[in-house]
Order: C-alpha cells, then structure tokens, then sequence
C-alpha cells in the first residue's frame, strides 16, 4: 500500500476554513458571546496596516435642558469625537507529520488533522484574550474597572455572592450587560464545594453549561490564581467585549503543506498561519513598546501599549481580584 502523506490529504483552502469555523465552534470564548467575529474588523484585518484607526461620535453631554421661556434663547451643545485603535496580530505554527500521524488512520483525515490543529488555536486564542486582558488592566488609566478586596483583612476579603455583585457594580446601571466570567479552575471548585455554581443542560450539547450569579463560567488556569496566598482574580464580560477579526493577505499563505524528501524516512509539514485582530472595544492600542512587525504575548500584557477611551461604563471588561478560604 502506498505511502499515504500530507499532501494527499489536505486542500490548504478547504482546510483554512475549516479550522477557523471549527476553532469558532469549539471556543467557548465565542459561544458566551465574549468574543464576537465582526465583519468590519475582518476588512480591517485584511487591510495594509498593522494598526487601525477607529473613529467613533462620544455620547451627548449630560446637561440638563433648559425649561422653556420666551425670552430665553437655547445654547447649542456640541458633539465630539474620539479614536480607538487596534492592532494586528499575526502567529504562525508548524507540525512534524509524525505529531499528526494517529489522525490519518480515520474516514476522514483531512477533517481530524482540522479538529486537532482548531483545538491548537482555540487553546492560542485563549492565550493571547489573557496577555491582552493583564495587558489592559496593567494600564493606568483602567483602574476604574478593577474591585480589588485582596488587601481587606482576613475573611473580609473572601469572594463571596456580595463581593461579586459589589465587583459588577463598577458598571452602574451597565452592570447588567456582564453575562460571562472567566476563573481559574481553583476559584471554580471553590464556589462548587459552596453550591454557587448551576449547570444548565443546552440542547445538542454533550455537558451542560456552567453559570455563576447568572453568568456564564469559563475556565482557564492562565487565569491568576496564587495557591499560596489564596489570592485569585476574576474577569467579568459583557457581550461582544472583545473584537475579533480574520484577516487574509495576498502575501501571506495560510496553509501550507511541505516535504523534507532529503530526510530518509521523509518528513511531512503542515504550516498555518492566522491574521487577526482581538480588540478590548474601547481601550486603544497605543504601539509603546513593540519590537518586531507583531506584538508577543509579553507585548500584549505591556500595561503602557494600552490606555482607556471610552467612558468605564462603556468598557465590558470588570477585574475582580479576592481572596479566599485559604488565607481568611
């Protein structure tokens, strides 16, 4: 029987779409509404510039009006403009035949090297969502969105139903429009040994969903938690919080199938590479300390490449930093 190999098996267009719908549809990022693909974002990724300009009207002045009289002339208010910016990020990956070999002996090969390679990004989206987001919160201007009771003394610092509902209040009357959390999965089992959390069977779904105060839980060990001092954080998000774009160049090939044919079992390569834009809506990119042609991760988490433009209860990002039982 012959050899079979990458190159048989993969059509670098199909496959590029794939992964990206997949990686979609298993993110559970995209499914709470946190991330939202937005098609503008994806023209603007697709565009020549690594940073774009995002021009936006501010809201009306808060004045009170003015109770009519006759003999009282109206001054007209103005309205002004402000500039979001985000940036382009590119990250590119690549597999030894030999890593992807377990996948070929299915139905459908091409299809289960996609859902390997869609576990990959989703697990990369994920990461570069946590640098931007202690990116963000490292930026000055940002502190309005932190409820931080770590330094409170000892049990009164303990994440707890009020707390949290103390910590979605930074918001005002915007509070309601946060609908997902994302913890540490210590901080998850915390609040199940306390029966906070509820799981809501989905429909077509293998495991039902977890909420937390009517919010849906997410849970990532990148997420900051100190098993030391108890200390943890949690991010709090309301819908379309982070936009998300995927941009394609003429340059650039996404999908790339090669053959080292001097090696002499012969290896096969599987190349992939994304364009996207993940934004913070509302909190610009300001390109203070990026050294190559795309932000790092460490780039992402610089507080100094970040700063807030939008009014805090326009931003639908909130920081929750508490304590727990371990050091109450």
């Amino acid at each position: 029987m012959a050899e079979v190999k990458l190159a048989d098996v993969i059509q670098p267009e199909v496959f590029t779409e794939y992964v990206t719908n997949r990686t979609v549809e298993k993110s559970a990022l995209y499914q709470s509404g946190i991330i939202v693909n937005d098609p503008q974002f994806n023209i603007l990724a697709s565009g020549p510039s690594k940073l774009m300009d995002m021009p936006y009207w501010n809201d009306l002045a808060d004045t009170e009006a003015t109770s009519v009289a006759e003999a009282t002339d109206l001054t007209a208010e103005g309205i002004t403009t402000g500039k979001d910016v985000a940036r382009k990020i590119m990250r590119a990956q690549m597999w030894g035949a030999n890593n992807l070999a377990g996948a070929l002996s299915g139905t459908d090969p091409m299809g289960k090297i996609a859902e390997l390679v869609s576990d990959y990004w989703v697990r990369q989206d994920q990461r570069i969502l946590l640098n931007i987001l202690k990116g963000i919160f490292a930026a000055e201007s940002m502190a309005t969105n932190v409820f931080d009771i770590s330094e409170k003394a000892a049990g009164a610092n303990v994440l707890s139903p009020e707390a949290f509902l103390d910590s979605t209040q930074l918001l005002g009357d915007s509070k309601e429009l946060l609908t997902a959390v994302m913890m540490n999965s210590y901080t998850e089992t915390f609040l199940r040994k306390l029966n906070l959390i509820e799981y809501v069977p989905v429909a077509d779904q293998g495991k039902p969903i977890p909420y937390f105060m009517d919010k849906r839980v997410i849970v990532d060990d990148m997420v900051p938690f100190s098993t030391t001092t108890g200390i943890g954080d949690m991010f709090l998000f309301g819908q379309g919080a982070i936009g998300q774009g995927n941009g394609s160049d003429p340059n650039i090939v996404p999908t790339e199938v090669d053959r080292d044919a001097q090696n002499s079992a012969g290896i096969d390569y599987l190349i992939n590479r994304r364009i996207q834009l993940f934004h913070p809506r509302g909190i610009k990119w300001t390109e203070t300390e990026v050294a190559g042609d795309f932000p790092t991760n460490a780039e992402l988490a610089t507080g100094t490449n970040w700063t807030k433009v939008y009014d805090t209860k326009k931003i639908r990002v909130v920081k929750f930093t508490f304590g727990t039982t371990a050091n109450a």
